[in-house]
């Protein structure tokens, strides 16, 4: 793992919590939202790998932004997409469960992994695995006391996400109960947002987190 990525990942995560998920982002038009998600305040983007030609918009989405955000993919399940995601330029990937092999193959290929899990052994598994980043999916079918609980017996250096029904919306419940970060998809991004839309959504997004965080 990159160590100035993780330093640049944590920073972003302590400025603003939020990974923004642009599930459906065409590459002809990833640049402008990227650029109005980072212009509201959002610093960690994600383009899921069910979108259309995924690896042109990483590609295309870190050599706009890779200076200033960390960019990188979602919905990872097979260990040789960990290579062209970091060929593309991204740096992280998150993947909807904890599968060992694919968290190696993150590791060998330099992303930072950040692997779905629902119960305590997938949360270990995935550690011991590599991964320091473990996100809780769905969140919401868990529920913020599920992963209260099962904060209490993770090792101190896990960073601890949620995404699935987690937005502005119930942010202080889940900060509250734990969690480092959401991953927040349509509530920032649908297919079809103008950049102006996408810009607007985000921003309320920032400030109401940034209302959460100061009480």
């Amino acid at each position: 793992m990159n160590s100035a990525t993780k330093i640049k990942l944590d920073t972003w995560l302590d400025r603003m919590p939020v990974i923004a998920i642009i599930r459906g982002v065409k590459p002809d038009e990833v640049v402008e939202i990227g650029t109005a998600i980072h212009r509201a305040g959002i610093g960690i983007i994600e383009v899921p790998l069910n979108s259309p030609d995924p690896f042109n918009s990483i590609e295309r989405l870190s050599n706009a932004l890779g200076d200033e955000c960390i960019t990188g993919c979602g919905t990872l399940v097979n260990v040789t997409d960990a290579q062209r995601v970091a060929d593309a330029g991204g740096s992280i990937a998150v993947t909807p469960n904890s599968n060992v092999d694919v968290i190696h193959a993150c590791i060998e290929s330099e992303l930072i992994p950040m692997p779905g899990w629902a119960t305590p052994t997938e949360a270990y598994a995935a550690y011991q695995a590599g991964a320091k980043y473990l996100k809780l999916f769905p969140a919401a079918t868990y529920g913020s006391g599920h992963i209260k609980a099962v904060r209490a017996i993770l090792p101190s250096d896990v960073t601890v996400l949620a995404v699935g029904g987690v937005g502005a919306q119930n942010a202080s419940e889940w900060l509250d109960a734990g969690v480092d970060g959401f991953g927040i998809g349509s509530e920032i991004y649908r297919p079809g947002d103008s950049a102006e839309v996408v810009f607007n959504k985000a921003s309320a997004i920032v400030s109401a987190i940034r209302t959460v965080k100061k009480s």
